[in-house]
């Protein structure tokens, strides 16, 4: 074949992304670095949720603390940690926890990995622009929220809804799964997919854009530079914080769908309505404060975790 011969293209015709960067010179993409990820996040996740989980138990009891016909059992915060606590002992603020540990480990893999293997995807010499970290992010977030967080968001929020009710019928973590699926099949453990993704998805890309935009500030241009762990623990407070303020609505809606009185709703936006019609505006902020105090912890520790076993793995496992 003549190589000088000229090659027809489409005018509609655009090169891959990854072959431009190739051809630039930027790094190939290695699935080393998406592996590690999700190694380090997994991990990341077990000692995370071990931290902060009481928070989150607080968190729930307060957006489920409403029931047609029904006085609201809790005034605040530090009230549901005082009656959960002469009711049940401190072990009560632990009660789901195992179902938040079985899906903390692979929720977390899942948002670091799919995340470095988005970043693979756009990033170039391993920066990427502020409308590619919103999109990784969106990516991680939706990957979490399907394969790990639905199922068990739905488990944990049962669990704690189930000790609330006047006869408690799990006696444990795998005898209340089994419960769940012989009554309602696979599906029961699926409510509220829609708005956990929306939650997720959000959640994701507005933390990991705020974390890394940060990042890059510090850096001032120079990809080398190292960031200290403790300033990426408060960038990813001050990320968390405004996940927070940004969809705690689709966490209150996502809750209410998950509990046992699911029932009541038709859908997503049923739900929503019913709230805001039933409780008004108000309600789908409840659980903002102890939201808030886990949350900024949560992703503080969860950055602060991740980047130093990230680091540590890289120096037994380099890769491009």
């Amino acid at each position: 074949m003549d190589n000088d011969r000229p090659q027809f293209r489409s005018p509609f015709y655009r090169p891959c992304p990854h072959m431009v960067a190739s051809a630039q010179g930027a790094p190939q993409r290695s699935t080393g670095n998406s592996l590690k990820a999700i190694f380090a996040g997994g991990v990341t996740g077990g000692l995370e949720i071990c931290i902060t989980f009481p928070t989150e138990y607080v968190k729930t009891q307060l957006q489920l603390d409403e029931r047609a016909g029904v006085a609201k059992r809790y005034k605040g915060p530090i009230d549901c940690v005082k009656v959960t606590i002469n009711d049940y002992g401190v072990r009560g603020l632990y009660r789901g926890l195992p179902v938040l540990l079985y899906g903390s480990i692979p929720k977390s893999a899942v948002r670091f990995g799919a995340f470095e293997e988005f970043k693979s995807w756009y990033a170039v010499d391993g920066v990427l622009t502020p409308d590619k970290r919103l999109l990784c992010g969106l990516g991680a977030g939706v990957s979490e929220a399907i394969f790990a967080v639905t199922p068990m968001e739905t488990l944990k929020v049962k669990f704690i809804n189930d000790q609330t009710s006047k006869n408690p019928k799990f006696k444990g973590f795998f005898h209340g799964v089994r419960e769940i699926i012989k009554t309602q099949g696979i599906r029961g453990t699926y409510q509220g997919l829609t708005p956990t993704i929306m939650k997720q998805g959000s959640n994701q890309a507005i933390r990991f854009f705020v974390v890394e935009s940060l990042k890059d500030m510090y850096k001032g241009g120079n990809p080398d530079k190292k960031v200290p762990l403790l300033l990426t623990g408060l960038f990813g407070g001050f990320a968390g914080a405004c996940s927070v303020f940004g969809n705690t609505p689709i966490d209150v809606i996502k809750t209410r769908l998950q509990g046992l009185d699911a029932h009541k709703y038709k859908n997503t936006f049923d739900c929503a309505v019913k709230i805001f019609r039933n409780e008004g505006l108000r309600a789908f902020y409840k659980g903002t404060v102890p939201r808030l105090s886990r949350v900024c912890l949560d992703v503080a520790i969860t950055f602060m975790i991740y980047d130093s076993l990230k680091a540590a793995i890289d120096k037994i496992w380099p890769t491009n």
